[in-house]
């Protein structure tokens, strides 16, 4: 037995990184899983992916632009469809961009505020009432590291992750009596396009890029090593699962040991 068979799981940002392996790590533990992106080619192989090795009701695939509403409403359609109902999210769903914050330009912050904060609020508000429907079930918010405490030159980026805190225990307060538990997680740096866009650059050399951000991350982290996406679905699926049944409105970091101090480079 899958620690959630029987499940409905809609993942955002599910096409690769963290959300990948959150669609991967619960599919194997018997869910049923929508896998929301806009990146239709990643998002629609992954799919297909996870239907050979689990069975061809496991997993879709919806484009999901997670700042618009219209979307959300067609993904809820579309998982109900699939599946018959909807009884977890997890809002994985974001972008991250460097800049001084004095220097970001408006265009910049609202983008992230959008794709960020309020993709995650329009995902609380619209799969919610689905999941009461089930009879109940869990959502699990990314915030990260950044919304515990500060860090120069990300920040648009932390302020949506402080935010999302807020939506987290402002839903669990009100959701839980509709049996819906909501947590956060709260990633460190973790080794994906995001934090490592050697990643996306088909001319960069993985070995030499990898070695890079092992040495920066072996001098600031306290286990001397960045994240894995991997690390991360499992605490999502602590969350999602019943072994987890009495936390609710509660963050979790996972970093590393980063913010019990200060390291030097």
């Amino acid at each position: 037995m899958g620690k959630l068979d029987g499940r409905v799981v809609i993942v955002t940002g599910g096409a690769r990184g963290q959300g990948e392996q959150e669609a991967r790590l619960f599919a194997a533990e018997g869910a049923r899983v929508v896998i929301g992106d806009v990146l239709d080619e990643q998002g629609e192989t992954l799919a297909k992916e996870l239907a050979g090795e689990h069975g061809k009701d496991v997993a879709r695939y919806v484009h999901l632009d997670v700042g618009r509403e219209a979307d959300w409403t067609a993904a809820v359609d579309a998982a109900k469809d699939a599946f018959g109902k909807i009884d977890g999210l997890v809002n994985n769903a974001g972008i991250l961009r460097f800049n001084e914050l004095v220097s970001t330009p408006l265009e910049e912050f609202q983008k992230i505020i959008q794709v960020n904060q309020v993709g995650c609020f329009l995902g609380i508000r619209t799969v919610a009432p689905e999941i009461a429907a089930a009879g109940g079930g869990t959502i699990v918010n990314t915030a990260s590291y950044t919304a515990m405490t500060g860090m120069a030159y990300v920040g648009a980026y932390a302020a949506t992750k402080h935010a999302i805190l807020g939506l987290t225990r402002v839903a669990a307060l009100e959701l839980a009596a509709k049996n819906i538990r909501v947590n956060a997680v709260c990633p460190g740096a973790v080794d994906t396009p995001m934090t490592n866009p050697a990643q996306l650059d088909p001319t960069a050399d993985p070995a030499a890029a990898g070695e890079a951000v092992a040495e920066l991350y072996k001098k600031l982290v306290p286990l001397g090593r960045i994240g894995r996406p991997e690390e991360v679905a499992a605490l999502a699926l602590f969350l999602t699962g019943d072994d987890s049944a009495y936390i609710t409105g509660q963050p979790f970091v996972i970093d590393g040991g980063w913010l019990a101090g200060v390291s030097i480079v």
